[in-house]
């Protein structure tokens, strides 16, 4: 026999009729959670003390980032989009610390609805910290696109990963048309935004962070750099994805070499790609600028051997800050084809090598005889 605990009516609430069909219970999850709450003033102000002191000295402990192309965007108004590269979740933090206060204090990121968004408790974390609105990414949805255009119109500017996510391997991912949407039906600039190193710190997949670099010397892990703003043009928004893709990978250049190389390079279509060589998942993996298995020397792992950067006289040099002094230089002719977009016939392949400190550079002859026959 079964107690009935609640009263029943008129002293309760009435019972469903049996025949009325229920209405759907209204969803406050996902695309349709409403973030409005997060963007008036009492909300703002706990997430700039959020942002200012808690994410600032957090990605200075563990990342010492190096900040450039600030005076890029010094006389752009807002509102503008940040598009950047995703490798980590470090990298949103990162990019929001990063950016002037006058973009910072009104600004939000576009995060994944079917990630940030799951419960109605990580939803208000994720609104009320970091500005976070949701964006379906597995499929086209107008409500994420007409609330991202509301905001874009009322000055709030758009920090947007247009990879769609984190990188699974270390390589950049072909970006989505969600950016150059928005930018061609609000008028607005897209600012290209290369984070380098963040996937060191914290990678898809990680439990626990690494820290990089040293805190008490700035700029000494990794780095964001600001491109020169993009406007949409006469392009449909598919090719103007294109060229913001372009334009992010020719900061990344820029970064690995320098400024007239990446000019040159981008200026001749040859920028090398972010989504790195068209091959097989180990063969990608071994390419990767800090991948690749560890030195028999006992020298660093491949996940410590940082960047690699072409320089003078036909030699790389390794410019990781936290490589040991025995890989001091390359040829370039050992380094794999990591800037490869195609591979119809598969080069040979060639390890890594480890150069011992001495008193000049290692040149390509004096590798000669560590190279496989081809």
């Amino acid at each position: 026999m079964r107690l009935r605990l609640r009263p029943a009516f008129p002293l309760g609430p009435p019972a469903w009729p049996s025949q009325v069909p229920r209405p759907r219970p209204r969803r406050r999850t996902g695309v349709h959670y409403d973030t409005s709450w997060a963007l008036k003033w009492p909300s703002r102000l706990v997430r700039a003390v959020v942002v200012d002191e808690l994410y600032r000295p957090l990605v200075a402990v563990l990342a010492s980032p190096r900040i450039t192309g600030l005076d890029r965007i010094a006389e752009i108004e807002a509102p503008v989009i940040f598009a950047a590269n995703h490798h980590s979740h470090l990298d949103t933090p990162l990019v929001l610390t990063s950016l002037p206060k006058r973009f910072r204090r009104r600004a939000v990121v576009a995060a994944a609805a079917d990630y940030f968004f799951t419960s109605p408790a990580r939803s208000a974390v994720s609104a009320l910290t970091i500005g976070a609105i949701p964006i379906e990414r597995t499929r086209v949805n107008r409500r994420s696109a007409d609330l991202a255009a509301d905001l874009l119109g009322q000055g709030w500017s758009l920090v947007i990963f247009p990879e769609g996510g984190r990188s699974p391997d270390g390589w950049g991912q072909d970006f989505r048309g969600g950016a150059a949407y928005l930018a061609f039906r609000t008028g607005r600039p897209v600012v290209p935004v290369y984070v380098e190193g963040t996937r060191r710190v914290l990678k898809k997949g990680a439990k626990y962070p690494t820290p990089v670099g040293s805190p008490f010397v700035r700029g000494s892990g990794v780095q964001v750099a600001f491109g020169t703003p993009v406007w949409p043009g006469s392009d449909d928004p598919r090719r103007f994805a294109l060229r913001v893709q372009a334009a992010v990978a020719a900061v990344g250049d820029e970064v690995h070499t320098d400024w007239w190389t990446a000019r040159r390079r981008a200026a001749a279509g040859t920028t090398p790609p972010l989504t790195g060589p068209v091959a097989s998942p180990w063969r990608r993996a071994w390419a990767l600028p800090d991948g690749g298995p560890a030195d028999p020397e006992g020298g660093p792992a491949g996940g410590e051997m940082g960047h690699w950067r072409p320089g003078g006289q036909g030699v790389w040099k390794n410019d990781s800050r936290t490589t040991s002094p025995k890989t001091a230089t390359m040829p370039v002719r050992a380094i794999p084809a990591i800037h490869r977009t195609n591979v119809s016939s598969p080069p040979s392949l060639v390890p890594r090598v480890s150069i011992l400190a001495s008193s000049r550079p290692a040149t390509a002859s004096s590798l000669a005889s560590s190279r496989p026959a081809t």
